[in-house]
This record gives C-alpha cells, sequence and structure tokens, in this order.
C-alpha cells in the first residue's frame, strides 16, 4: 500500500546530533544525572527581586521586549505537562521526569520550550494560589507535583534544564481547558466552589461550544480575576522568558457562543482588557527583574472567527499587548499567508502550530502521523514566511524531526509529502455555530471526498513548499509522484486523466489500492498546485476521490519511495 511502509515514523534513537550554538554560548549535551545535580546546587532566588539590572526603565524594557521577540526560534515544543504520568512503578525522579520528553531535546532545534503544567487551577508546580494535580488512576498515576518536594517543582526544573541548553521557557497556560467536562478527575475544587463562573452544569446541552459545560465564562469578572491571579503568581515567582496564553484550549470564552448566539463588542471588550492587565502585570515584573516578559498566544488563523468568540486579535496587535502569535489547532481555515502578513503588518513574529491529525478517515490520518508528512507540513510553512514551527502533542522526543524541522533546507533533502490538508477544518462548526463560514481554504479531500462523475472534471488544490533540488547531470533527480486513493479503485487506470499546473501525467500504475502517477520534479511549483481530474465518458460509473498526496523522495535516499 503506498503511504505507510514506506512513510511510517522512525523509531531508531537519536545517538548522534549535531551541536547547536546558540548566540554567545556553546552548549554539550550533559547526561540527565549531571544536569539534575547542577540544578540541585544553584535554586533560583525569588523572581520578583530586584536583581542587578533592575535598574532599566520601563522604556528600555520595551524596547528589550521588541529584541526579544524576535530571537529565532526555529521550533517552539508546546509539551502538555504529562511528563510525571506514568505507570505507578516508574521511579519519581527528576531524572526520569526530564528523560520522559526533554533531555533528548538537548542539541535539537528546539529554540523553546512552551510548558504547561496542567488544567485551570490544577498544576503540578507548587502555589498558595492555585490546587495540586495529584492522582491516580487504574494503571496510571500523576505524580509531577511530587518533585516540589524533593527540590525544584515541574516549571522549575523545566526552566532550569532550558536555560542550561540554550532554549526559552515559557509557562502555557491553558485558558479554558475542558477536559474536565467528560474527566471528573480533572475538575477543580475552584471550579465546583464558583459554579456561577462556568457556561453551565454537567448534563446540560449546548448547541456549540463542544458542549463543554465546564468551560469558564470569561464575561463574570471572578472568572477574569483568578485567571490574571494564576498568571501574575507564575511571573512573579518563577524564571520564565515568557507567558504563553492558549486561547486554542478551547476555542470559548462567552456562553452566547454555546447557544450558537452572537458575541457582541462588549464581550471583545472584556477580553481586551484582560490581555491590557496582563501586559501591565508582565511589563511590571520585566522592569523588577531587568528583562523582558514575553506575551505569547496561540490563536485561530482567522481574525473573524477569532473575533466571533470574542477574541479581537487585531486590537491586540494594535495595542501591543502580543510579542508573538502561533495559529492553528484543532482545526485551520486560512493559507498560512494570511497569518504572517497579519502579524508582520505589526511586527509580530508568526509561528505555525502543527497539531495532530484528526480525520476520522484512519488511513488519511495514519498518512498525516508520519514524518514525511511533518516535514511537508512544515516546508509548506516556511515558504508561506513562517518565523518558525509549532510542535502541539507530539512527543516522541527521540524522533528525528527536532533536528529537522527547523531548517527547510535539510527538510528538502529528506523524504517529504504534501497533502491537501492536514487537519480538519469542519471541527470549527463544533465550537462556533457555522464556524466555516469563515473558511478561505478547499477542505481536505479525506474530509469532504470528490466524486467524479463520466465525462466529469474536477479540480484538486495542493499546497507546497519549493520544488525539490535536482542535479540531473550528478544523477541526483528526485523521484516525485502523485497518488491517488478512491473509495473504489477503477478497474483500467487509462480512464482517469490527470494534470498538475497544466502539465499530463502519463497512466498511472496502482500500488496497494493507490493509483500513482510520476511527476517530473521542475512541474511542482511553489505554493497553489493544481491537479486536474477528468474521468472519461465511456467509463459507466463514477468514482469517489478519497485522497491525493505528493510525495517527494530525493535520489540520495535509497530504494524505492513507495
Amino acid at each position: 500500500m503506498f503511504p505507510f511502509r514506506a512513510l511510517r515514523p522512525s523509531s531508531r534513537h537519536l545517538t548522534h546530533r549535531r551541536p547547536w550554538r546558540p548566540i554567545g554560548s556553546r552548549v554539550t549535551m550533559v547526561s540527565a544525572a549531571v544536569m539534575f545535580a547542577a540544578m540541585m546546587g544553584s535554586l533560583p532566588t525569588a523572581v520578583g527581586e530586584a536583581s542587578a539590572e533592575a535598574t532599566k526603565s520601563p522604556e528600555q524594557i520595551r524596547q528589550q521586549r521588541k529584541q526579544a521577540a524576535h530571537r529565532t526560534r526555529r521550533i517552539i515544543l508546546n509539551n502538555d505537562g504529562n511528563d510525571g504520568r506514568t505507570s505507578p512503578d516508574e521511579p519519581r525522579t527528576h531524572e526520569n521526569f526530564l528523560r520522559q520528553r526533554t533531555t533528548a531535546l538537548a542539541g535539537s532545534q528546539v529554540d523553546a520550550i512552551f510548558y504547561c503544567t496542567g488544567l485551570f487551577n490544577l498544576y503540578t508546580h507548587h502555589s498558595k494560589e492555585t490546587e495540586p494535580r495529584i492522582y491516580r488512576e487504574k494503571d496510571v498515576v500523576e505524580w509531577g507535583w511530587e518533585l516540589g518536594n524533593q527540590g525544584p517543582d515541574s516549571l522549575e526544573t523545566m526552566v532550569q534544564f532550558g536555560h542550561q541548553h540554550g532554549m526559552e521557557v515559557f509557562w502555557s497556560m491553558r485558558m479554558n481547558d475542558c477536559h474536565d467536562s467528560t474527566m471528573p478527575r480533572n475538575l477543580s475544587q475552584w471550579k465546583k466552589d464558583h459554579p456561577q463562573c462556568l457556561m453551565g452544569k454537567k448534563g446540560v446541552r449546548f448547541k456549540a461550544g463542544g458542549n463543554r459545560w465546564s468551560a469558564l465564562n470569561y464575561a463574570v469578572p471572578e472568572t477574569r480575576d483568578k485567571v490574571l491571579r494564576i498568571l501574575t503568581d507564575v511571573a512573579t515567582r518563577y524564571d520564565v522568558d515568557g507567558l504563553e496564553l492558549d486561547f486554542f484550549r478551547s476555542p470559548i470564552y462567552f456562553l452566547p457562543q454555546m447557544h450558537g448566539q452572537p458575541v457582541t463588542q462588549e464581550h471583545c471588550d472584556m477580553m481586551t482588557d484582560l490581555l491590557r492587565r496582563v501586559r501591565r502585570m508582565a511589563d511590571e515584573q520585566a522592569v523588577r527583574r531587568g528583562r523582558p516578559m514575553l506575551i505569547a498566544v496561540r490563536v485561530p488563523d482567522s481574525v473573524e472567527f477569532a473575533r466571533a468568540m470574542g477574541l479581537d486579535l487585531v486590537r491586540w496587535l494594535e495595542e501591543d499587548l502580543v510579542d508573538l502569535m502561533a495559529v492553528t489547532c484543532l482545526f485551520r481555515l486560512n493559507p498560512w499567508e494570511t497569518s504572517v502578513a497579519l502579524g508582520h503588518k505589526h511586527g509580530v513574529p508568526v509561528y505555525a502550530s502543527l497539531s495532530e491529525s484528526r480525520f476520522k478517515d484512519e488511513e488519511a490520518k495514519a498518512l498525516r502521523h508520519t514524518e514525511p508528512c511533518y516535514r511537508g507540513r512544515a516546508l509548506e510553512a516556511w515558504a508561506a514566511g513562517m518565523d518558525g514551527i509549532y510542535m502541539f502533542n507530539f512527543d516522541d522526543v527521540q524522533s528525528e524531526l527536532w533536528k529537522e524541522l527547523g531548517d527547510p533546507e535539510k527538510l528538502l533533502a529528506r523524504e517529504h509529502v504534501y497533502t491537501t490538508g492536514y487537519t480538519t477544518v469542519y471541527g470549527a462548526n463544533s465550537w462556533l455555530a457555522n464556524g466555516t463560514r469563515f473558511l478561505n481554504l478547499p477542505a481536505p479531500l479525506p474530509e469532504r471526498p470528490m466524486t467524479l462523475k463520466p465525462g466529469g472534471s474536477a479540480t484538486v488544490e495542493l499546497r507546497t513548499g519549493p520544488p525539490p533540488p535536482s542535479n540531473p547531470r550528478e544523477g541526483r533527480t528526485p523521484r516525485v509522484t502523485a497518488s491517488l486513493r478512491f473509495q473504489r479503485a477503477p478497474e483500467d487506470p487509462t480512464v482517469l486523466q490527470v494534470e498538475l499546473n497544466g502539465h499530463a501525467l502519463g497512466v498511472g500504475e496502482f500500488s496497494g489500492g493507490w493509483l500513482e502517477y510520476s511527476v517530473e520534479p521542475e512541474w511542482m511549483q511553489e505554493g497553489v498546485n493544481r491537479f486536474e481530474l477528468r474521468l472519461v465518458p465511456s467509463e459507466k460509473s463514477g468514482l469517489v476521490v478519497r485522497d491525493l498526496v505528493l510525495a517527494v523522495k530525493p535520489r540520495e535516499a535509497t530504494g524505492s519511495a513507495h
């Protein structure tokens, strides 16, 4: 079968890593044990205390903040904080905690870790403002909070590891995580004690908002005040480089959205005012400690969709409330270029958030979880002008992707695959009523299969990075193939005629249920590529096209692409 044997992610451990030299320093790999020993001997003082450089003026700090916002971040890793969620027999040590998802990243292209310590008000970092996240369920135990009883807590551990290896570390707050709607163990005592701050009660059904009854209602002042206190607590006690406000977990903030009704300007103003308070707090803390405290957001890639849920993104950018921005997660609505243009207009770097595929089509989903597909996604994002790659829900620290995704040249030199789409678009409707009214991309084929009638034709768009480098004189012409998957494949491949960007492809060959076509590398073009599909009139029955992919395999790579 076309994609799977050749494109399944490698399980090989990375035994040789290229040393990475961050600005002004040379970082070498150390073992987790040595690193932990160093950490234990150098616990930070209270971040709120004045440092030697804390004599800088607010304007000087602002200028430093602008410079810091534009640091190189080839890859941002969002870690959901489940490092200490293991089987009961795992050692509950700092070394093992880091070994789960972090130690192997030393020397990789990861320049920033956005670390989430838990769900709303249930965290593995120690705090008097919030509650400890501790539980045991069947064969799983959450022990991350216990680290703070024997040394640095989970967030301190991550900050110190990151800084020792030249990485920024942001604390990532999920602004409305709703796992507690279906998992009672995730429902904090604060939510139980403040039911007036929630969207509803268990059992209540809603038209939209993913039916997340336990979501916070940001129209309630108590909710916004609580969120600010949580952010302030972290900013003043930890040496984080910034705070991430993750608005994609989950994309619901005001009650009208839950009922399929419009969110008003008043709601937008409430959220904007909260962002102003966060910015003011972060800047004040930056002055106290003598270095910037950045604010990152992760938001939908549509200004209109964001505004419809109460996030006035344009205003945030105009008022300098955001330093860097990551876009998309559960669904994607626009070409990457749309978000790049928005952020860069306001001097804000933009990062392409690559999350896991959630297609119901299992074969399509499995293909999109392969390393070649991630390479294709990253190449498309880099070609659109993105400032870096943001990885979400990808926890395989042994994957080679961590030393590839931040370098387009390396990606082009490896096998990569492009598709008509990697994430759902119709998922937008479950969160916002008729959310796809803001869609400016063709729906991916796995989500909306295309029917060809006898004598009919159709156009399929597929976005790519630059064409692969080719050197025919040295025999290094890459192999490029376009492959189609059908609900029921035709018996005769000649009944389907295919063109790519005006170039007629030859007769396809069957390969494991896919119809495969050879493509000349120079026929590819950076950006939008158009496939024209025509079914001959003599074919008695129609065809349903379920997927289309374009695979590029450099000639240096041995063996067949399929």
